[in-house]
């Protein structure tokens, strides 16, 4: 790789103290093959490259005018991002490093090469005809991603985002199981469709809408954290909550009583033995990265197909590798479900999701015609061709273990310098950072002090994303690709930004 510069950030911005990230020509091209031999040391980014559209109060401007007026930015001055580059996003004079990928969305780095080049081919030749038609690279990317599956999930149907794919399995479990009734978590997102939106479980998320709950039932959240029972031994992750937990090794009594209460769910609030499905994300994402207790996924699952329901694992958001141990999420949980949907990652921003299930479940949609005009369009399948194949070649799933426990463990060390944190959770590069006002309550952190140190972040080069009921888990998931370089420079901005927080706060 070429080393182009370093780009440093005021001393005076960080109290006196230097940061710097080396910075290379493009992303990482390297052959497969070297990129097994050796650990990736430096970020990849390109110099900022200029930047020549609308200026940014010209955008302000036509955003007011024609956008909804519920379309809101992050940040109190949003950024006006025009290009990315791996981890790197720019906007109008400065690059910035992005732990939050798009919303868990960008899995093998912005404007990968492999991914450009296959979408640029494929346009080329046909963009669409729709599936009333067959195109060559709807079977091929079909056959190549159930590959991925266990078991007997080895049907696909192509839709363009989770929250349509969320709405598809709903549909399905409802019509082969014959029942209505469809059990998610409390703190669950699974979508904002106005199916959906009923089994998403923020308030922040949902809208005064009749029948919006019809059939959904929210069970309580096993949550080790924040939740009625749990502790330091009761989350797969490796960073546990420093939580008091009279818990064994190999036992989990939080996972015990959780599950009394999913059971008192059925007993009392379902039709005996009539259940259509429950969701479940792997991880739960929006709601702050949370984990549930150990083992309570698997006993779910089999409660819910001893009433006569589907299990259904939304990987919209854990898929792909991003845990690291695992391609899927599920498979932590030690179970095969009945239905996955996926999305975000699978393109790698492109619109594009799936719902994969078996043959015999998959046949309910021949009772009468299901269309989807832009699923499995050739661009898509195209593109996600090339995302698998570069999550293979890159090693990208063994990446998020090894760098994803690194920034664990780096912000486990944060955790027990701090006050101000008072969780950090996660597997791979799927990981929350619970900001507290209180580490003994648990009390969360609240919104002006938790922008302050989120605001700070950014100004310093970080993007963090923002997340949990009460907004104050920073939710860091970036691309794939990132390396241990990545993580330090985000370990202490994150440092410093706590550091001048608690000396403004003090």
């Amino acid at each position: 790789m070429l080393l182009m510069n370093l780009q440093r950030l005021s001393a005076s911005s960080l109290g006196g103290r230097s940061l710097c990230r080396r910075l290379t020509t493009q992303p990482n091209t390297q052959h497969p093959e070297s990129l097994k031999r050796q650990q990736r040391q430096t970020p990849t980014q390109h110099e900022s490259p200029p930047y020549k559209g609308q200026s940014f109060d010209e955008v302000v401007e036509l955003r007011k005018q024609y956008l909804t007026p519920n379309v809101t930015s992050y940040y109190k001055k949003p950024l006006l991002i025009h290009k990315g580059s791996g981890s790197q996003l720019f906007d109008q004079d400065k690059s910035y490093l992005d732990m939050f990928g798009g919303i868990v969305t960008v899995s093998v780095g912005h404007c990968h090469p492999k991914v450009n080049a296959a979408l640029e081919e494929q346009l080329r030749t046909l963009w669409h005809t729709t599936n009333i038609y067959m195109h060559p690279k709807l079977h091929q990317y079909a056959e190549k991603l159930v590959a991925k599956m266990p078991g007997d999930l080895k049907n696909v149907y192509f839709v363009n985002s989770g929250s349509e794919a969320n709405d598809l399995a709903m549909m399905i479990a409802r019509l082969y199981t014959g029942n209505h009734d469809i059990i998610s978590f409390r703190n669950a997102y699974h979508g904002a469709s106005p199916y959906t939106m009923g089994l998403t479980a923020h308030s922040t998320w949902r809208y005064p809408l009749p029948g919006l709950n019809s059939g959904i039932l929210h069970a309580m959240n096993p949550d080790p954290y924040t939740g009625i029972w749990g502790g330091k031994q009761c989350r797969d992750s490796p960073v546990q909550t420093t939580r008091s937990c009279d818990c064994q090794e190999g036992q989990c009594k939080a996972t015990d009583m959780y599950y009394d209460q999913l059971e008192q769910l059925f007993k009392y609030s379902l039709p005996r033995g009539k259940v259509a499905g429950m969701f479940a994300e792997s991880i739960q994402g929006v709601g702050g990265t949370v984990q549930y207790t150990k083992g309570y996924i698997k006993r779910a699952a089999e409660l819910v197909r001893a009433n006569g329901g589907l299990f259904i694992s939304d990987e919209v958001q854990s898929g792909f590798g991003r845990t690291g141990e695992h391609y899927w999420g599920f498979e932590a949980h030690d179970i095969v479900p009945d239905i996955v949907t996926m999305a975000k990652g699978i393109g790698n921003g492109f619109p594009m999701g799936a719902v994969v299930t078996s043959r015999k479940v998959a046949e309910v949609l021949c009772q009468a015609l299901h269309f989807n005009t832009f699923g499995g369009n050739p661009l898509a399948c195209a593109v996600g061709m090339a995302v698998l194949d570069v999550i293979d070649e890159e090693e990208l799933q063994k990446n998020s273990l090894d760098v994803g426990t690194y920034m664990l463990k780096g912000l486990e060390r944060l955790r027990d310098k701090h006050d101000v944190i008072g969780d950090v959770r996660g597997k791979g590069l799927m990981i929350g950072v619970e900001l507290v006002a209180d580490k003994e309550t648990r009390q969360h952190l609240s919104a002006p002090h938790f922008v302050d140190i989120w605001e700070m972040c950014k100004d310093m080069g970080v993007l963090f994303g923002r997340g949990g009921l009460n907004a104050n888990v920073l939710r860091i998931k970036p691309p794939m690709c990132i390396t241990k370089a990545d993580v330090d420079f985000s370990l202490q901005v994150l440092d410093i930004a706590l550091r001048k927080h608690s000396e403004k706060t003090h």
